[in-house]
């Protein structure tokens, strides 16, 4: 990939979620996931970069090195194992085969230039520390998860029918957030985009998905997420000029003045920055 990126990057992102379940916990039942000791409700990094990745999918799937590795159902040893098919990779020797079909796994998957991924299995493609990192995301108040009993008024055979004697109800559970705002923060590394030849096209793509990649996800549990803001943090230099945290906390979000009871919607909230107090060196873009 040619034009890497060249600078480091934080960016912190907002979404919402509406009467649904924005990351269900399968150890507790599916419910949305929550820290116990604050009712703060969370979003894993995975949840996130699993719709990054199918949103990239969709609108990519054709081009040339944007191919997923993580994807439902991929068998990720033959994915590893054809790497080592190609030629380039094929006519190394044994030392380095595993260093070259590293490079054709970056060259080729999206996601591993991107996030990384161990690919230490099978035949050998080593190991990628990627250049884009996330947080879990934490509700900004904590949250009431709800349980809903639902019913389903068909059966699925012959023998379920004949016990149910003539009512065909079925009974079932669902859990959703009534409202809640969420905030993830990240990282872009530019060292680690020059292993990984993540480029400033990449980079976009990335922006991209986080601003729509709810706008792809629509189901029953999650039918009203969105991207509420993504400020970007851009520094001018390969390492940065700010440490993370400190670019972090100049942007406050919290309820409007006026606010009273639970929060519903995104503008019972206000968001703000102190752009006086930006250390000299970086710069903001506010996309979205």
């Amino acid at each position: 990939m040619n034009n890497l990126v060249e600078n480091r990057y934080e960016f912190v992102l907002l979404f919402d979620v509406k009467d649904g379940n924005p990351n269900g916990d399968p150890d507790a039942g599916n419910l949305p996931r929550i820290d116990p000791e604050t009712g703060h409700g969370l979003v894993t990094d995975v949840c996130l970069k699993r719709k990054v990745r199918n949103y990239v999918q969709l609108v990519n799937s054709s081009t040339e090195g944007y191919d997923i590795f993580i994807k439902e159902k991929a068998i990720l040893n033959n994915l590893i194992d054809q790497a080592h098919e190609v030629k380039e990779v094929k006519t190394k020797e044994k030392g380095e085969k595993t260093e070259a079909a590293r490079i054709y796994m970056c060259r080729n998957y999206y996601d591993v230039r991107t996030f990384g991924a161990v690919m230490s299995t099978g035949k050998n493609a080593g190991q990628v520390r990627g250049p884009v990192q996330l947080t879990f995301s934490r509700s900004i108040e904590p949250i009431v998860p709800l349980e809903h009993s639902i019913t389903r008024m068909a059966v699925a055979t012959e023998a379920e029918a004949e016990k149910q004697q003539g009512d065909n109800r079925t009974m079932g559970r669902k859990f959703t957030v009534p409202y809640a705002l969420y905030r993830c923060h990240g990282f872009v590394s530019a060292p680690f985009a020059a292993q990984t030849g993540f480029s400033e096209e990449d980079l976009e793509l990335f922006w991209e998905s986080l601003l729509n990649m709810f706008e792809h996800d629509r189901s029953a549990a999650r039918g009203e997420m969105a991207t509420r803001k993504l400020v970007v943090f851009k520094h001018n230099s390969r390492m940065g000029n700010a440490p993370a945290h400190q670019l972090f906390n100049l942007v406050k979000v919290g309820r409007i003045d006026d606010a009273s009871g639970p929060p519903r919607a995104f503008s019972d909230y206000e968001v703000k920055m102190d752009e006086t107090a930006i250390p000299s060196g970086v710069s903001i873009e506010n996309r979205g």
